[in-house]
């Protein structure tokens, strides 16, 4: 059987980080968190639970995500979320996957609760994620705020595990609309980076395009009034994405 180390990334995540913990310690045989100072109770909490607890200054989520795998014991690592963790069925499957280890990484689908509603729809599930792998075959990439992990380029496998990671996103509106304020505003500089420029479509059309998506191609109004919201906000995330592109050349 293979060790598996868990790393978490954590800032302010007294709300989340206990529930996230309970849900690996069956599973883990190494759980490191790293966490950019924060100021309310998450280091307490991650001690009394006697998990390791790493504070790394914040240089985006990439470049955390990236440099916490550094902080693992193990090469074989599952990656989480403060807000995430897992049901009983992804567990199982884990401790199987650790026993017959076949595969380069393996993807799970993610399980999004808004408000206290499971969201099925809106694009938003299965949401399917490459969380468990082997950390020599690949690392973390995208473009901040947005991340995600990619193999290296070559004879990689995967498979794929049942059960759902539970993603506790949102308790409030006003939550997600505060998040979109802050993701829209790396997420630009991120794009004035790399030198993109927003086009009509983008800055005009793209958030309509958006909206239809979310609530009728991916049957986003099958979640009732959370999905009305969601598929509004996104829209509104994606205009103020661009336009705030846009001010930046400005």
């Amino acid at each position: 059987m293979i060790k598996l180390s868990v790393v978490i990334i954590t800032f302010n995540e007294e709300k989340n980080i206990a529930r996230c913990l309970a849900s690996v310690q069956h599973i883990a045989d190494d759980v490191v968190v790293v966490d950019s100072f924060s100021k309310d109770k998450t280091k307490e909490i991650c001690l009394a639970v006697g998990v390791r607890f790493v504070e790394h200054a914040f240089e985006g989520h990439i470049q955390q995500k990236n440099w916490a795998i550094t902080q693992a014991k193990y090469p074989h690592v599952l990656s989480l979320d403060a807000d995430e963790a897992l049901d009983e069925q992804l567990q199982k499957s884990i401790l199987e996957a650790k026993q017959n280890w076949q595969q380069d990484g393996y993807y799970m689908n993610r399980l999004t609760n808004y408000c206290g509603h499971w969201v099925k729809y809106c694009g938003w599930y299965p949401d399917k994620k490459l969380r468990l792998w082997d950390s020599r075959k690949g690392e973390w990439r995208g473009t901040n705020p947005h991340d995600k992990y990619e193999l290296f380029a070559g004879d990689k496998t995967t498979g794929y595990l049942k059960g759902d990671i539970l993603h506790y996103s949102f308790y409030t509106i006003d939550s997600h609309l505060k998040q979109i304020e802050y993701f829209t505003d790396i997420s630009s500089k991120a794009l004035r980076a790399k030198k993109y420029k927003p086009n009509f479509v983008k800055l005009y059309l793209s958030s309509i395009a958006t909206f239809i998506d979310g609530y009728f191609l991916t049957l986003g109004f099958l979640d009732g009034k959370y999905g009305f919201i969601i598929c509004k906000n996104s829209a509104w995330a994606t205009k103020l994405k661009y336009h705030k592109l846009k001010a930046l050349y400005k």
